[in-house]
């Protein structure tokens, strides 16, 4: 029993470490987001970092209308890079847990 704990605690670790390298790794995944009809462009990682940002020269006009544009955008990209992220991390996390009995969380 004590071996099987240890194994368990080398699983652990060793899945935590590919989180890791999967956190860094995501930081080079870019997700482009654009509106509607193209006048504000934003690119964020999977790790939600914004990277740049294109505005129209149009929305410079009207700062109401930038400011919905940018809220529009950016929460669309943001989710989207929720979502590549909470993928790839949970993957990782699921293919790297040990067979614990009653812990079937991830089936």
């Amino acid at each position: 029993m004590f071996g099987d704990m240890m194994k368990m605690m080398g699983k652990l670790k060793e899945t935590q470490k590919k989180v890791e390298e999967t956190k860094k790794r995501l930081d080079t995944v870019l997700i482009d987001e654009s509106s509607t009809d193209g006048k504000l462009k934003v690119t964020l990682t999977a790790n939600r970092t914004i990277k740049t940002i294109e505005i129209n020269e149009d929305l410079l006009e009207d700062k109401e209308q930038l400011e919905d544009y940018l809220i529009l955008t950016l929460n669309k990209a943001i989710e989207n890079a929720t979502r590549v992220n909470e993928a790839e991390l949970g993957a990782v996390a699921k293919e790297g847990m040990p067979n614990i009995p009653g812990m079937d969380m991830f089936k």
